[in-house]
C-alpha cells in the first residue's frame, strides 16, 4: 500500500502547488515622451510654414471620394484621450505609428518627386523611429501611381492632412510627456 500512496502523492502533488511563477518580460524600449513632443511639435511648425506653390490652391478644401485611400484618422475609439493614455497608450502609439508610416509613405512617393520636402521627410523619420522603438514597423504600402495633372491637387490634400494629423497627435505627445 506504501508504494501505492507514495506513486499517488507524487501523482497529485503538482496538482495542489500553486504554478511556478512566470519570468518578468523583460523591459522593452519606453516611448521618449519629451522627444516625440518636441520632434512633433517640430513636424506642426514645419507643415504650417509650408508655402503653397500654386496660389488657387490656398483657399480651396477638397473631399476625398474614397476615404479608405488615406490615412489612418486618430478618432476617439483610439484611446489617445488624458485619462486613457495615462492607463494604457498603445492603442494611440499605434495609430499614431500608422499615420506617421502613412505620411511617410506618401512623402516618398510620385506625388512628391518634384516638390521634395527633405526637413519634413527627416522629421518624420526621426518621429518614426521613437515610436516604433516600442510598437515596431507597420507594413509600408506602395501607393499607386498617380497623373502628374493631380499631384498639385493631391500634395495640397496631403500637406492639409498632415497638419491635421500633426496637431492631435502634438496634445498627445504634449500631455504624456507632462504626465510622465
Amino acid at each position: 500500500m506504501a508504494p501505492l500512496r507514495r506513486l499517488l502523492l507524487c501523482l497529485c502533488l503538482p496538482l495542489l502547488l500553486p504554478p511556478p511563477a512566470a519570468p518578468a518580460p523583460a523591459p522593452g524600449p519606453r516611448t521618449d515622451w519629451v522627444a516625440c513632443r518636441s520632434l512633433s511639435r517640430e513636424l506642426s511648425r514645419l507643415v504650417a510654414t509650408l508655402k503653397e506653390p500654386h496660389r488657387v490652391l490656398e483657399e480651396t478644401q477638397l473631399s476625398e471620394e474614397d476615404p479608405k485611400n488615406w490615412p489612418p484618422r486618430i478618432r476617439c475609439s483610439d484611446a489617445c484621450d488624458p485619462s486613457t493614455l495615462d492607463t494604457n497608450n498603445t492603442r494611440c502609439l499605434q495609430r499614431i505609428l500608422q499615420g506617421l508610416q502613412h505620411y511617410r509613405d506618401l512623402l516618398g512617393s510620385d506625388i512628391f518627386t518634384a516638390h521634395r520636402l527633405p526637413r519634413l521627410e527627416a522629421t518624420l523619420d526621426q518621429l518614426l523611429g521613437l515610436v516604433q522603438q516600442e510598437h515596431g514597423r507597420p507594413p509600408r504600402h506602395s501607393l499607386a501611381p498617380s497623373e502628374t495633372w493631380a499631384h498639385p491637387l493631391l500634395q495640397h490634400l496631403a500637406l492639409q492632412r498632415l497638419q491635421s494629423f500633426a496637431a492631435i497627435m502634438s496634445r498627445v505627445f504634449t500631455h504624456s510627456a507632462s504626465a510622465r
